[in-house]
């Protein structure tokens, strides 16, 4: 099943893995050459940390490439819907502290909170599609149930 992606979600993650394959695995493997010359590999901590970065940046690579062989890329601007659906620009106001909060609902892989950006899988992600403006959500959190109304829905470019 396709993984919903905005376009700069989809840019950034081709750009990790073209930095991977293109600068970090050509350092990794010139770190392991250089280990190598210092002799006995048994004994040797260079060599075992060049090897165990090999492994991590391999396993990222094939990760990013499942993940963007999987994407599909929603496109979000001059979008418009009543609705609340991915890539949406969602402000809410929450009920108990009348405290505004805006989210942009994107793909796991561009979630960041601190950007305000949130998962269509998350919690709140998964209670917000759908809504229009002025419908209440209710998301069970694990302190309590947090009630927001939906007050604006807009279209943006992440």
């Amino acid at each position: 099943m396709p993984t919903p992606i905005t376009k700069k979600g989809y840019d950034a993650l081709r750009a990790e893995l073209d930095r991977l394959k293109k600068v970090e695995r050509l350092k990794v493997i010139g770190d392991i050459a250089e280990a190598r010359s210092h002799g006995d590999l048994s004994e040797n901590a260079e060599y075992d940390a060049a090897k165990e970065r090999q492994g991590f940046i391999e396993s990222r690579i094939k990760e990013l490439e499942g993940k963007l062989a999987d994407a599909r890329i929603i496109e979000i601007a001059n979008r418009t819907s009543e609705t609340i659906v991915f890539g949406a620009t969602v402000v809410v106001i929450e009920s108990e502290s009348r405290q505004k909060k805006q989210y942009m609902l994107v793909g796991q892989d561009e979630a960041d909170l601190k950007d305000g950006k949130i998962s269509v899988q998350s919690p709140v992600g998964r209670a917000l599609i759908g809504k229009r403006v002025g419908d209440f959500v209710e998301v069970q959190t694990p302190a309590r149930v947090a009630e927001y109304e939906v007050l604006e829905i807009r279209f943006e470019e992440a």
